[in-house]
């Protein structure tokens, strides 16, 4: 594993399992529309990962994450914390990422895309988000590698017209939209790689060229979450995608 550098900040390798696990519960959050704290990360789970106290401090100092003491008691709804010292990490510390921490770890998932894109280099290992239990029936009939080896691989589920990337819904259709539907599905099927030649069956007097891009238009438009941007590959007979940047971040 790779360290990772991101606005001149060398992140080290070792880090970077922990920043994805962190960044899939903020994801979590955003889908359930609730407040980062309510799915911050214990300490104890990223102990496993190896980190020490150190790590935490530089994560702290970089302005990675935010930590508290978590002070639930057994019955109360929802989860309480407590501010602690900046670098003190006693027993029920918690950890979220920051907006500075979101935009890293999408710069993290763009390159492991693009090392998922690429079979000699090596992939940054992910984090299971649990999307196996949540869409069980759905992965067990689609492209496994795709929705479980890397949570930063968008989804598509064609039962339901979903499009998802790490569970955040990017668009859902309400209405059969043949074309586009026929490209997600090829990419899925594919594993979504960085490019597919159109799939779309020729049709008498129509143009195949502008027709593709019309509908690369359409799959930008009504992004329920505007988080994977579509594109020609300048010849007129493939497209590609790509991740975007939450507004805001960084």
């Amino acid at each position: 594993m790779k360290p990772h550098v991101h606005n001149n900040l060398k992140v080290p390798a070792r880090i970077l399992p922990a920043i994805e696990m962190l960044y899939v519960a903020s994801q979590y959050a955003d889908q359930a529309n609730a407040n980062r704290w309510e799915f911050a990360v214990e300490l104890e789970y990223l102990a496993k990962m190896d980190l020490t106290r150190n790590d935490y401090r530089w994560l702290v100092r970089q302005g990675l994450v935010e930590h508290k003491r978590e002070v639930t008691l057994e019955g109360d709804d929802g989860r309480e914390f407590r501010a602690t010292g900046d670098l003190t990490f006693p027993d029920g510390t918690c950890f979220v990422l920051t907006e500075r921490g979101i935009s890293l770890a999408q710069k993290v998932c763009q390159s492991a895309v693009a090392e998922n894109n690429n079979p000699t280099s090596t992939t940054i290992r992910s984090v299971d988000d649990s999307n196996g239990e949540a869409n069980g029936k759905h992965i067990s009939s689609t492209n496994e590698h795709s929705q479980n080896s890397n949570p930063c691989l968008p989804t598509w589920d064609a039962d339901r017209r979903l499009l998802r990337i790490n569970g955040t819904i990017v668009k859902r259709f309400k209405w059969t939209a043949s074309n586009q539907e026929a490209i997600l599905a090829t990419f899925e099927e594919d594993g979504w790689p960085a490019r597919i030649d159109d799939p779309l069956s020729p049709q008498p007097e129509q143009c195949p060229k502008r027709r593709l891009s019309d509908t690369i238009k359409c799959l930008n438009r009504k992004q329920q979450n505007k988080l994977i941007h579509f594109r020609g590959d300048g010849t007129g007979e493939a497209v590609t995608w790509e991740l975007v940047e939450r507004d805001g971040a960084g």
